[in-house]
């Protein structure tokens, strides 16, 4: 009798271990990388820059292994992303963070190559968008986060608000001046957080300014 109660009990552990575990193991894994070479851009005439280079990472949710690829690994739903500026001493420079921005996501404002007088303008085509993104296993989405222009020797955060400051493009509220800083990503999505800090190399010319693992 209490025989066939242990081995019940051990047969309905078992299957629930079991399915925990399949749950675990098709949860979303998200792995964040720096996006090699960086992005260079050229851009029309009446733009805010004749030229850039932007610094971005790579989030990608990572397939399950060949051994269980009989499964399929969940989608990481809703992603935002947050990005951190410190100083190397790990000093926060802002004293805040950003909101991110995904690459792949509608630009708020879409600069225009008309000019009035020799004044580029931007035209408005709708609200801010891109704060939150769907990843699907195998795939990954590209999240901005600094740009640097022309000759210029600062460089500044990049995300939706850079396309309504003043002067556009250089949203002050995320001017980094020449120098070296630590950039801390965190994403939140419906599955685990992931969380990873790169190097930012902001004391060169511009074709090496760069991101580095931290």
């Amino acid at each position: 009798m209490w025989g066939v109660i242990v081995g019940a009990a051990i047969g309905i552990v078992g299957s629930i271990g079991t399915a925990i575990w399949i749950e675990w193991l098709r949860r979303p894994h998200l792995e964040l990388s720096i996006e090699t070479p960086p992005l260079e851009a050229t851009y029309l005439p009446g733009m805010p820059a004749s030229t850039g280079r932007a610094l971005r990472v790579e989030l990608r949710n990572k397939p399950l292994g060949k051994w269980v690829r009989w499964m399929a690994r969940e989608p990481a739903l809703q992603c935002s992303a947050t990005v951190g500026f410190h100083h190397l001493d790990n000093q926060d420079v802002f004293g805040r963070v950003m909101a991110g921005r995904w690459a792949s996501s509608p630009e708020p404002f879409n600069p225009s190559s008309l000019s009035l007088g020799g004044i580029a303008t931007v035209v408005a085509v709708g609200p801010a968008f891109g704060s939150r993104i769907d990843v699907y296993p195998d795939e990954g989405e590209l999240l901005d986060i600094a740009a640097r222009f022309d000759l210029e020797a600062e460089c500044y955060g990049w995300n939706n608000d850079a396309y309504f400051s003043d002067l556009l493009w250089r949203n002050p509220n995320w001017r980094l001046g020449p120098g070296r800083y630590v950039v801390e990503v965190i994403i939140r999505s419906s599955g685990p957080p992931c969380t990873r800090r790169f190097r930012l190399i902001n004391d060169v010319p511009r074709n090496a300014f760069r991101l580095e693992p931290a």
